[in-house]
């Protein structure tokens, strides 16, 4: 039987964090993955979905230009399945910079492409072969969640998996789930001339939870495009297409069902209970959120998707590099996570950083709100992109900044922005004694901060620029 130090099951972005941790301790490892490989993000996530989604913000844009004197936008045209062979273009660019950083040790037989699974706590079984492994790190991914309702519709249903493979997009799809990959997918195939209704169950869009800025939300974007928020009555198939009607009586004639209601974790065929691993309602494991370390194990890991925490790439690739720091050392060292950022590339961006408006109101947190609306703010007309609102959240006593929900043009680099001030722990009149320029975006988040300012008890200094004694 092979021995290794440490086998890494699965080779996406989490356990390829965990792999150049552990190549720095030994070269005794193994990366065990029989599925595709290039990541999840590269392949059918984050990057194919930007690509789609940045040109239909571009042939959108056309609908301003008469605005700006600018004339001829009436005869632009789209042909989705070049747009599709540009987004494959792209997407095969991405996976590639992905292959080539793993060809210097995949050509030293570290990568075995084979299924995985235990037989016992250190060993594992190979389709056939059996490894020894001292440490093990669960990194296997997760998977599209399909509704039960729709199972026996197969034959109409697209995922990520396969959407980025379609030559040309039906006439009609319904986007079920309006999550942050529901919003992001169904408003660039809106925007590409395809007929879209998106469906959810409940009145909220990418998981925005200040009340306020979840309804604001909402309507903005029941304006562009149709949503109903009622969830699915009755689906019924009619030669090529499904008949579908939702909660609100919509009657809808889909030619497939673009399926964003959540993923699964990868866990089904490990047999984790032949390691002695004891399992939750949801089939997960308990863990340790600062080594990823299983509980009741020394030697096991579970990382990235698989972990059902937050299915983002830099967070699997940080827990990735934790669980392999560790596996390869003396002692389980215990890591900070990094301050929660999340990020919709919907137009405006929906955008989070820190604690959420639920999550400090269900903690009890004392804490007050600074925000500012997009609509008049001086860049956001310049863009003609007068659409958007901030929230930030301080603790009252301290005037330390917690956390915000945003939805706005650009908001990506404001939830950057907060999450690195949300990190250093700084107070609102501290943010505010840093630079803002103009004419910027930046400049409504200075305006949520005076507001937020004016809101908690810490005390002013005589002007936002600090005295230099």
């Amino acid at each position: 039987m092979k021995r290794v130090d440490v086998a890494i099951i699965g080779a996406g972005s989490a356990g390829l964090s965990a792999r150049r941790e552990v190549a720095k301790k030994t070269d005794n490892y193994i990366v065990i993955d029989n599925g595709i490989l290039g990541t999840t993000c590269a392949r059918v996530g984050c990057m194919p979905s930007k690509v789609l989604i940045q040109a239909a913000n571009d042939f959108h844009r056309r609908h301003k230009h008469s605005e700006q004197g600018i004339y001829g936008s009436e005869n632009l045209k789209v042909e989705i399945n070049d747009v599709m062979k540009h987004v494959r273009k792209l997407r095969d660019r991405f996976v590639r910079g992905v292959d080539s950083g793993m060809s210097s040790w995949v050509s030293d037989e570290h990568l075995i492409r084979k299924r995985a699974s235990f037989i016992d706590q250190n060993t594992l079984e190979l389709d056939g072969e059996k490894i020894h492994a001292d440490k093990i790190i669960i990194a296997t991914g997760s998977t599209p969640t399909i509704p039960k309702n729709l199972e026996e519709h197969k034959e109409f249903l697209l995922t990520t998996d396969f959407l980025f493979e379609q030559e040309n997009m039906p006439k009609n799809i319904l986007v079920l789930g309006l999550g942050v990959i529901g919003i992001e997918l169904g408003q660039a195939l809106h925007r590409l001339g395809v007929n879209v209704l998106g469906v959810a169950r409940r009145r909220i869009i990418a998981g925005v939870s200040d009340p306020e800025l979840r309804e604001y939300v909402v309507e903005k974007f029941e304006e562009e495009m149709n949503l109903s928020f009622s969830g699915i009555k009755s689906i019924e198939k009619i030669g090529n297409q499904l008949k579908i009607i939702t909660g609100d009586d919509i009657e809808f004639f889909a030619d497939k069902i673009l399926v964003t209601a959540g993923r699964r974790p990868n866990l089904d065929s490990l047999n984790l209970k032949a390691a002695g691993v004891d399992l939750d309602a949801r089939g997960l494991p308990e863990f340790c959120l600062e080594t990823f370390k299983i509980k009741g194990t020394d030697h096991l890991y579970i990382v990235g998707d698989v972990s059902g925490q937050r299915p983002i790439l830099h967070e699997a690739s940080d827990e990735g590099m934790i669980a392999g720091f560790n596996s390869v050392s003396l002692d389980h060292t215990p890591f900070q996570t990094r301050t929660p950022m999340e990020v919709s590339f919907s137009d405006p961006n929906i955008a989070a950083a820190g604690l959420s408006f639920e999550k400090l109101t269900n903690q009890g947190i004392n804490f007050v709100t600074g925000q500012v609306s997009f609509e008049g703010q001086g860049r956001s007309i310049v863009k003609l992109k007068e659409i958007g609102m901030l929230k930030v959240y301080g603790d009252k006593k301290t005037g330390k900044v917690l956390g915000a929900e945003m939805f706005g043009p650009e908001n990506e680099h404001i939830a950057h922005l907060l999450a690195w001030v949300i990190s250093q722990k700084m107070t609102v009149n501290e943010v505010l004694s840093l630079p803002f320029y103009h004419p910027v975006i930046e400049e409504g988040l200075r305006t949520a901060l005076r507001d937020l300012r004016d809101k908690v008890d810490e005390v002013q200094p005589p002007l936002e620029t600090y005295p230099l004694n």
